[in-house]
């Protein structure tokens, strides 16, 4: 099959890789319909994460189910499936708390690799969901932004008790923080507030649901939220970038009492300890435990209430893996949507 590695920072390549194989009895091998670039994976195409040896690249995925493991009882040969980021038996008390991404038998699907043509997914009874039927090719970009952005956003957007007659606040217009905007209207916040200085993402932001939108970073940012909150600060923030800028922004915008959920993957963010003491703000957040949502999200999907498909700016063949990674390292791309065959049939 062809799959995506990094060699390099900046070096992409597209090759031939072994077909994966059940390895474990509770394994699952399925073929990719789409797959997609993260913003995190830009952390080590641009050498901020170290890449001591060629990786396998991508953690978002749906598609249909080719092989099942002995062990797997809820799924079978030919469901179209969503699956999380991480892997999780959803059954250890961690899952069983809401917790997935916390699983004490968890696999990162980073560590696999899923910009390819097929991909091995451990723990399958716990980590996929099939959709009730084989979903209208157009609904396929959205189903697989639940795989990651939507579920991320929406667990800020939760881990920040957005809600009526509150007002939200996104740090970061990526499009984790983008779907967090559309988690806060699904959750009925009354002000949601964008912060970006992007004309295209701030446009796709009052689309999903943005009232407000802040240009200004950093302190001019916080003044600006301060402003528009009689001084007070936002009830909710969603921090979705994960930089010592992001995080000190969106605590400073948090008036006392209210909460930050935090879904940025954090690169040498240090918290100052007094400031945090004296905010007197919520803190909750980490990687996302998309599994949990997963269910209400595919729901929404293929009722059309949600279309978090919007997200993918740019759509590639696998073939081309690299100039998606281009686009997104430029910012000329939201997030590039590949498709392991080539084609785009939603597109037509």
């Amino acid at each position: 099959m062809h799959g995506a590695v990094l060699y390099a920072p900046h070096d992409v390549r597209v090759e031939d890789r072994p077909d994966p194989v059940i390895e474990e009895p509770t394994d699952a091998i399925i073929r990719l319909v789409a797959t997609c670039i993260c913003g995190s994976d830009l952390w080590p195409y641009r050498g901020a994460d170290e890449v001591p040896a060629p990786r396998p690249m991508g953690h978002e995925y749906v598609g249909v189910v080719e092989e099942v493991g002995d062990a797997v009882t809820t799924l079978e040969p030919g469901m179209f499936v969503v699956g999380s980021f991480w892997a999780s038996d959803n059954t250890c008390e961690i899952c069983r708390s809401g917790y997935q991404s916390g699983c004490v038998n968890r696999v990162l699907m980073a560590t696999i690799g899923t910009q390819s043509q097929l991909a091995r997914i451990p723990l399958a009874d716990g980590t996929l969901v099939p959709t009730p039927e084989s979903p209208e090719p157009d609904l396929v970009p959205s189903l697989l932004a639940a795989s990651d952005v939507l579920g991320t956003g929406w667990f800020g957007a939760d881990a920040a008790e957005a809600g009526p007659g509150k007002t939200v606040v996104v740090v970061g217009d990526g499009a984790v923080g983008l779907c967090a905007v559309l988690a806060a209207r699904h959750f009925g916040a009354d002000r949601i507030v964008a912060m970006s200085r992007h004309p295209t993402r701030q446009e796709l932001a009052r689309h999903f649901g943005a009232t407000d939108i802040i240009v200004e970073r950093g302190e001019a940012g916080v003044a600006r939220i301060r402003e528009l909150t009689g001084g007070l600060g936002a009830h909710s923030v969603v921090e979705a970038v994960g930089t010592q800028e992001s995080m000190v922004q969106a605590i400073r915008s948090t008036r006392p009492g209210g909460h930050v959920g935090f879904v940025g993957l954090a690169h040498d963010v240090a918290l100052p300890g007094d400031e945090l003491f004296e905010s007197l703000v919520h803190l909750h957040g980490g990687p996302a435990p998309v599994r949990r949502y997963l269910p209400e999200l595919i729901r929404l999907i293929v009722e059309r209430r949600i279309d978090p498909g919007k997200v993918f700016d740019l759509i590639l063949p696998l073939d081309a893996a690299a100039e998606g990674y281009r686009a997104m390292d430029e910012r000329r791309a939201v997030k590039v949507l590949l498709t392991p065959d080539g084609g785009v049939p939603w597109a037509a």
